[in-house]
């Protein structure tokens, strides 16, 4: 199978590099030709433009920065739609968006795939990533392969806009570990607690995260490098509320989450790291959040493995039924 790929920043860069490591003819295309000549170099080929891409492979995946964006370029991939063919959705976006423009695919015989990841960026370069789908059954088959190869773990969660729905809780979640994290580390040293072993303590504990084994590190390293902006946050978060309000959910966090990095935004722009966050308490108090031995950034230490397909607990007890 052909496959196109659209998108070459943090995430897709490295999504779009397992693909090609493990041997997928790969055709790419971004704006910044840069990433494109890296691309090349290595084995890819040039894409002309969103066009030429979906008339020339068979899957074309969206790694972009915005609904708007995955708006423009579909609308140029357009015309070259037809059976056969297959859209893959892999940026954080919008339900009802995905829904809309997966419509316009399928009325064309296209297939339409939301796909977003979840696991962090250092996972994603070396195919540890986790990979949601929301699709038919059957297309779901088909791209199995090799989302395989960019994922470890890929669960099928239903028809078109299931993924981005799911895509959007987990990272409200995340978001909401996140800001918790930084209050406990902030309160720990108010109170006189050792940085490093507060660290230990809520890794052990029953107060544990992924968000904190990952994003506290480089926290108290000082880097706050996570490859994840406070902007990219607020479009994530102001997706999860929009979920809500969809469907009459009284939220209580989620509108505080919002406010809180807006308040960052404001302070140290939008393209500042999210764990930059604790600069808000850092500045309050006074107190620097920092320790030794912690890294710059995450790498991930996991051996690149094949992918498979994760299948929801109580599955068999709901066919039995």
């Amino acid at each position: 199978m052909k496959v196109g790929f659209i998108g070459l920043g943090n995430v897709g860069g490295k999504l779009s590099g397992s693909l090609l490591r493990n041997g997928i003819d790969l055709t790419v295309h971004d704006l910044n030709e840069e990433f494109v000549d890296d691309f090349v170099s290595r084995g890819a080929k040039r894409g002309e433009n969103p066009a030429q891409l979906m008339r020339d492979c068979d899957a074309v995946i969206t790694c972009l920065p915005s609904p708007a964006a995955s708006d423009t370029v579909m609308q140029e991939m357009l015309p070259e739609m037809k059976e056969g063919k297959i859209w893959m959705e892999m940026s954080t976006t919008d339900e009802a968006e995905v829904k809309r423009l997966g419509a316009m695919v399928m009325e064309r015989g296209g297939a339409a795939v939301d796909c977003p990841v979840s696991g962090g960026c250092h996972r994603a370069d070396t195919g540890n990533i986790s990979i949601f789908a929301g699709c038919d059954r059957a297309t779901f088959e088909r791209i199995l392969p090799f989302l395989t190869m960019m994922g470890r773990r890929i669960l099928h969660t239903g028809e078109l806009g299931s993924a981005s729905v799911l895509k959007v809780v987990t990272n409200y979640l995340a978001t909401a570990n996140l800001v918790t994290c930084c209050e406990a580390l902030v309160t720990a040293k108010a109170a006189g607690m050792d940085l490093n072993t507060t660290y230990e303590a809520m890794k052990i504990s029953s107060g544990t995260s992924f968000v904190h084994e990952t994003e506290s590190q480089v926290i108290l390293n000082g880097s706050r490098d996570i490859s994840f902006t406070m902007d990219l946050v607020k479009k994530d978060a102001g997706l999860f509320q929009q979920v809500a309000d969809r469907h009459n959910v009284p939220l209580e966090i989620s509108p505080m989450l919002v406010q809180i990095f807006e308040d960052g935004i404001e302070r140290f722009g939008e393209r500042c790291y999210s764990p930059n966050i604790i600069k808000r308490l850092e500045e309050a108090t006074g107190l620097d959040i920092r320790a030794p031995g912690f890294p710059p950034e995450m790498l991930d230490d996991e051996p690149e493995e094949p992918g498979y397909e994760v299948i929801p607990q109580g599955t068999q007890l709901k066919a039995a039924e």
